[in-house]
């Protein structure tokens, strides 16, 4: 849990700590105190401010924000059951026959690019047996791959597996 001041916002310590989490592979849930101390609390001011918070935290936006308040008890247990789906999500284990049915359609549907004249296949998709999700894609052309199309099957894993607040990584290998 990475513990936010609502009053000073995001500083740079905090950014440290949380690129810090993500690239060891930690499961992370921003919490953000004494929210109770915000005066212009307008209808959408959590909106804007977790997506303050999302802009700053950037490329890795798939965390958990939750805002409370010590002094009024506000949703200190729902950060604890936030903490947990988190920690599960982190053990997840996908079968390789229904990661293959997922992503081979995704990929289906977004093709990856041409290069050299050559179109980039990607044949099978695997987990990787490590303490934090790690996905292996085997393809003909593993090294061609570029970070917009990484992006792009990270993103397709979190929405068809949900690996909210969990780093995930991505390996390209040869078929």
């Amino acid at each position: 849990m990475l513990l936010l001041d609502a009053e000073k916002g995001i500083t740079a310590q905090d950014l440290s700590i949380f690129s810090l989490a993500a690239r060891k592979g930690k499961g992370i849930v921003v919490l953000v105190n004494k929210w109770d101390l915000i005066d212009e609390k307008a209808t959408n001011s959590a909106r804007d401010y977790e997506k303050e918070l999302k802009n700053r935290m950037a490329p890795f936006v798939d965390v958990p924000i939750i805002f409370t308040s010590v002094p009024d008890k506000q949703r200190i247990f729902k950060a604890i059951e936030v903490a947990l789906q988190v920690a599960e999500n982190r053990t997840k284990k996908i079968p390789t026959s229904k990661l293959n049915d997922v992503m081979l359609k995704a990929i289906e549907t977004y093709k990856p690019p041409v290069v050299r004249g050559t179109p980039i296949k990607i044949k099978y998709v695997t987990q990787l047996p490590t303490y934090t999700p790690a996905f292996a894609f085997f393809a003909n052309l593993p090294d061609d791959i570029k970070q917009p199309y990484k992006n792009y099957l990270e993103n397709q894993l979190r929405s068809h597996f949900d690996f909210q607040g969990v780093p995930v990584k991505i390996f390209f290998r040869k078929k």
